[in-house]
């Protein structure tokens, strides 16, 4: 319980210190017109309140990953507390931040163009179809999550199966919407009452820690690997398990729709920096939520990693799922109201970032096709192919084989972000911010760390990537990130820092 309440208090203190740095190295300008006025359209360019703003932006970038990705991430052990705190904070809050406001800068500009500004034009060239894929494949695995968890509630409720594909057309349908219209028309009036369900859910989870029985282990256990079955490592397994709570390439591609709602630049740190914080206090409660509730449950385990493991697989019985466990302790900490407030969270977490996905993947299609978006006949062009591929991917691949691409990917896209925000301070040109000859090192070193954890995942991985002995992925692992490091720092280095 102490490590949990210490770090609460770390990630919320974060936010006023370290945040404030960060916001101060990036140097805001509140007499600067934000996108939203100077590109106002109607449809992806309008001011929106600021509370609306935050809202949008913690919705789009948590789905169920601070939920689920915890609750695996903890298999791990303490640990997944520590990655939580620190990669959010110094890590994945950043990330958020800067690749918002670099937006806001270049007048509500898309990741991949920002990145090929800073990096170069084949990073361009190439984030341009990473991004994109990851976006289609975001939103169609999102369509399987909520599908699945409506079809099991229709069951429970109504005693009426088999309404899988019923669900999936009707997500899909509202996906079309979300994607669409006017962001202030779905996206600003219901992503809210998602956002407060989820948020409603997380406390009264984060209240049931301080009242029912159990414990959590303390942090003198982090430093050992605790997954109860042979898998990947700790590192860098933990570090690809736990994405949305620390660091998650993917939010870099949703800062750019708020960038472009965002009434002054002032807001940022709280619609950006502050979103990314409330997501690492929500995966911080589930994570430690459900180490301590399985720690009090009868089932079979020596240790509460292996009661845990044993809870989301029904003892080995299906592939690991934690919705299994979300419902019961739900059921059993809340009751049925609470069951109900969860199984809505739960669906309505994936929905807001499976559909922000989608309307992602048109501003990047638009970005660098410059195709006019004003006219809603030619948003339903840019569309109707990005969701012909995402049909045709649930068709073809399961909800597995679709994540095994977002989850690697999303930490190699950050890596890219991490660098370009890096070059981005070191090279700026416009006179603001603080420190400006080595405030790009706050980027460079998670920059290094999440190549390091890419490089050293793919190789290392047996289900995912080439399975090789952990010794050996270390070993060029490390070398490929040292070569990538040096690169980056001769280069960002050769050129003469210019400042106004």
């Amino acid at each position: 319980m102490v490590t949990f309440c210490i770090a609460l208090a770390l990630l919320v203190l974060g936010y006023f210190v370290y945040g404030t740095f960060v916001e101060k190295v990036f140097g805001i300008d509140p007499n600067r017109q934000t996108p939203c006025y100077t590109k106002h359209d109607g449809a992806d360019y309008i001011p929106m309140p600021t509370w609306k703003v935050y809202t949008v932006q913690f919705l789009n970038i948590a789905g169920t990953g601070p939920i689920f990705g915890a609750m695996m991430g903890v298999l791990y052990g303490p640990a997944a507390f520590l990655w939580i705190v620190l990669g959010c904070i110094l890590g994945g809050a950043m990330h958020d931040y800067m690749s918002g406001m670099i937006s806001i800068r270049r007048g509500g500009m898309g990741l991949p163009e920002i990145i090929g500004d800073e990096l170069g034009s084949a990073c361009r060239l190439v984030m341009r179809v990473v991004t994109l894929v990851l976006m289609i494949c975001v939103g169609a695995s999102f369509v399987l999550i909520p599908a699945g968890l409506m079809d099991q509630l229709t069951v429970r409720l109504f005693d009426v199966a088999d309404t899988n594909l019923i669900w999936t057309v009707l997500i899909l349908i509202f996906y079309l919407a979300v994607t669409v219209f006017s962001i202030s028309k779905v996206i600003g009036t219901v992503y809210p009452i998602f956002g407060a369900a989820l948020l409603i859910m997380a406390v009264l989870i984060g209240f049931g820690i301080f009242t029912h029985d159990g414990n959590i282990p303390g942090i003198a256990e982090a430093f050992s690997d605790h997954y109860p079955v042979p898998y990947t490592p700790l590192f860098p397994g933990l570090f690809i398990t736990i994405a949305c709570g620390a660091v998650s390439g993917f939010h870099a591609t949703q800062s750019p729709m708020m960038a472009r709602c965002i009434k002054n630049e002032k807001y940022g740190l709280r619609c950006f920096y502050g979103a990314m914080v409330t997501e690492g206090v929500v995966a911080l409660i589930w994570a430690a939520a459900a180490i301590k509730f399985v720690d009090m449950l009868d089932i079979a385990g020596a240790t509460p990693y292996e009661k845990l493991y044993n809870a989301m697989t029904n003892c080995g019985t299906v592939k690991m799922n934690p919705g299994l466990l979300v419902e019961r302790m739900c059921n059993d900490w809340l009751g049925s109201a609470g069951l109900v407030l969860a199984v809505l969270g739960i669906v309505a977490a994936p929905m807001s970032t499976g559909g922000s996905a989608f309307r992602a993947a048109r501003m990047i299609v638009a970005d660098f096709s410059h195709y006019d978006q004003k006219p809603l006949l030619n948003r339903l062009l840019l569309t109707a192919p990005l969701f012909a591929v995402a049909i045709a991917m649930l068709n073809v691949s399961s909800f597995k084989v679709l994540w095994l691409y977002v989850s690697w990917f999303n930490q190699v896209l950050s890596t890219f972000t991490f660098f370009t925000i890096a070059h981005f301070l070191r090279h700026r040109t416009d006179g603001r911010g603080i420190l400006p000859r080595w405030s790009w090192l706050i980027s460079y070193f998670p920059a290094v760390f999440m190549c390091a954890v890419s490089a050293c995942f793919i190789l290392i991985d047996k289900e995912n990537g080439f399975g090789l002995d952990a010794t050996l992925g270390y070993a060029i692992g490390g070398i490929f990130t040292a070569i990538v490091a040096m690169v980056f720092l001769i280069k960002n280095l050769k050129s003469k820092y210019n400042r106004k």
